[in-house]
Order: C-alpha cells, then structure tokens, then sequence
C-alpha cells in the first residue's frame, strides 16, 4: 500500500522572491528536478496571471512542468477531462483567495475526490492561505479577528479532509485570529485548532502523524480535548468560556504528534544575522588550528593574529596602505 504524500499547509504571503524557503521545500518533496505540479487557482479573483506567477517560482525552484487547473464550478470540477489533468501530478498546489468559493466548487465533487486519491497514492499536496484552510476537515469560511473567542465571530465549512479532526486557520499572528480559531474549538474540542502565520508551513506527514514546521513564523495549536467551556449557552456574540485550552506554540524545527497531541521535538534554527557570526566565528577557529597545527609559534604570536584577522573580517574595505597588515 503506497505511503500518502505529505501536506504543506502554509499560512499565506510566502516568501516568492528571496529565501523562498517554503516553497522550496515544496517542490522538493514534489520530487525536485522531476516535479509536476498542477497549481489550483479556484480560490483566486486573479486571472491567469496567479498561474503565471506560480509557474515562473515553481520552475525558478527546479520543477520540471507546472500546469493551471481551474474549475469554476461544480460542474467544471466534475468534468473528467479536468480531473484528468491532474493524472501525472507529482505535486498539487492551491493557491490563496476565498476559501469558501474552493470549498462550494470542489468539495465532494469528482475534482475534490480526485485530489484525495492522488494524496493517498503519495502525491504532495500544498496550499497557501485558502488553500490551507482547505485542507482540514472542518474549514473557517470567513470571520472577524481579534483575541477573544465569541458566540457567532466566525462560520465554519466542510474542507477536504486531508488534516482529519482539525481546523485550520491561515494569517494567524497577523490578522489577529486567535479568537476565532478558539471560538471553533470551544464549540468542538474534539477539533485540533491549527492557526499558520504567513510564510510559514505546517508540514503534515500522515505516515507518521507528526507536523513539522518550517519558514519565518509559527505554527499555534489549541487543544480543548480537557477544556471546560460554555459554548451550548452562550447568546448573541458573547465572550466564551474556554478554560484548560492547551497551547503550544511551534517555531520553525518543531515537530509535534497530531494523534497524541504532544511536543516531540523543538530545534530552533538561529537567526540567519546569528548565523554568519557563528560562521565567521568557526571560520576564525579553523584558522587558529591551522596556525596551531604549523608548528613553533608563541601564544602571543597566535592571539595577535586571531586579533589582526578579526579586524580584518570586521573591517574587510580598510585600505591596507593606512596600517592594516594583510596575508602575503
């Protein structure tokens, strides 16, 4: 029985230009050098030019075929040439945009089917903003932010079910959406609450059940499975009782058990600034070990030179006439 692919579920506004560490990381687990991946812009207002953009980073990223597959409606997504576009598909990518139109578009049809097949035959599945929330079984439909959860703040949908006994949430940190992710799961803690920030991805691996996550934000996960709540009573828009919600909070190098709901691992990678220090610094030493490694030198001479290629390293435009001593 094939292992189903893994799921990228990434909060939006990811990174096309720079690092693109998200999207990279998708096009390699899609298979690199050999990717196809078929981009689903249903969830867009944009015309053609969303694929267009999708297509030029995907390749950029090594992908060797990038293809558009647009139904508009239920009867499009139930269309078997459409579905049939899919076939082939290495990677399958949603694009950001109104969640609520790609749930009533594809959800339940031959297209929406066809993407969970192709998911449990190992194909990778990714999608970005609308495109996450997509991917739990129970969806945000639309809502307001804020930090406190409320009686009717926002409304919910059926998703595809790719992220089973979850709700997914996408912006979370910067639109504020703790509120309503909590409100959901107040009002069902069976639902693991999952809230993405942007340019950040929760990879789900559903051999194992764990989440790992990667980019520049974090990954929170609200667990009411003990809570206590008034959820049944609430009127209008009230504040909720929520009480015994576990939060974790998950920075890039976390992995978390989705079926255990538990912390597993927590590597926090350093800042990339932290990074070239440490670089330079392990740089510095290798040379000091070189130096050691030639034989009759003082301790004296070798602290002054770490020193002297110090300010080198510090200063590296300083004009060598003006009293800097350089290697020969």
């Amino acid at each position: 029985m094939p292992t189903a692919g893994e799921l990228f579920v990434i909060g939006g506004a990811e990174d096309k230009l720079r690092r693109r560490t998200v999207l990279g990381a998708f096009v390699e687990h899609a298979g690199g050098a050999g990717a196809r991946i078929a981009v689903v812009p249903t969830a867009s207002s944009l015309g053609p030019e969303v694929v267009e953009v999708y297509d030029a980073v995907f390749r950029r990223l090594g992908a060797a075929e990038v293809v558009g597959v647009r139904p508009e409606t239920r009867e499009q997504a139930s269309s078997p040439e459409l579905v049939d576009r899919l076939a082939g598909a290495t990677g399958i990518f949603m694009t950001g945009g109104n969640q609520l139109k790609l749930s009533a578009v594809i959800a339940g049809t031959p297209f929406g089917e066809a993407i969970l097949a192709a998911h449990r035959s190992g194909v990778v599945v990714g999608g970005t903003s609308a495109g996450a929330s997509i991917q739990s079984s129970h969806m945000v439909a639309f809502g307001s932010g804020g930090a406190t959860p409320k009686q009717r703040m926002t409304q919910v949908a059926a998703g595809l079910g790719l992220v089973e006994d979850a709700v997914i949430d996408q912006h979370f940190e910067q639109r504020n959406r703790y509120g309503r992710l909590l409100m959901i799961v107040a009002q069902s803690p069976q639902l693991l609450g999952i809230g993405v920030d942007e340019d950040t991805a929760a990879v789900v691996r559903p051999g194992d059940g764990t989440l790992d996550v990667i980019g520049r934000g974090a990954v929170t996960i609200l667990d009411g499975s003990q809570m206590v709540g008034n959820a049944h009573e609430a009127q209008r828009n009230q504040p909720l009782l929520a009480s015994g919600v576990l939060l974790h909070v998950l920075p890039a190098g976390s992995r978390f058990d989705l079926a255990r709901r538990r912390l597993l691992r927590s590597e926090t990678a350093p800042a990339p600034e932290v990074a070239a220090e440490l670089a330079a610094a392990h740089q510095d030493l290798r040379r000091l070990a070189r130096d050691i490694a030639a034989g009759d030198v003082s301790p004296s001479y070798l602290r002054s030179t770490l020193r002297r290629r110090q300010h080198e390293h510090e200063n590296p435009h300083e004009n060598p006439q003006e009293g800097t001593t350089v290697d020969d």
